[in-house]
């Protein structure tokens, strides 16, 4: 089974990517505030990472770029999801090391499928 790890901090976003990974079968932690969220991860090793560009107390971009300096979260397979969907935006998501980057609102059926993706990728 999956593990995979929400930093979100919307409620009904978080609901509703938690209602679509459970009916996947998989496991899923949900962390609020990006300042909990490295901690989180470091103890408790997800298989994927579902990010939010905006949060409290640390943004999503800095949680992927701590994550990406320490070797046992360096290959943690992060989508990251955001209202911004500048180019500059994803460029700068891109450099933090984020695998792939979606905009809200999403289609449930296009998250579902790149989760899937990109916990193949991991699995090979």
């Amino acid at each position: 089974m999956y593990r995979i790890c929400i930093v979100e901090d919307e409620p009904n976003i978080i609901e509703a990517l938690r209602y679509l990974m459970e009916a996947k079968g998989w496991q899923v932690e949900v962390v609020s505030d990006g300042g909990l969220a490295v901690e989180a991860v470091r103890n408790q090793l997800p298989d994927l990472l579902i990010l939010d560009y905006m949060l409290p107390n640390m943004s999503g971009l800095a949680v992927a770029k701590e994550l990406r300096t320490h070797p046992d979260t360096a290959d943690l397979p992060i989508l990251m999801l955001s209202a911004k969907g500048q180019t500059k935006d994803k460029q700068q998501a891109q450099i933090a090391g984020i695998n792939l980057f979606m905009t809200k609102p999403f289609a449930n059926s296009d998250l579902i499928e790149q989760v899937s993706a990109l916990l193949g990728a991991r699995s090979t």
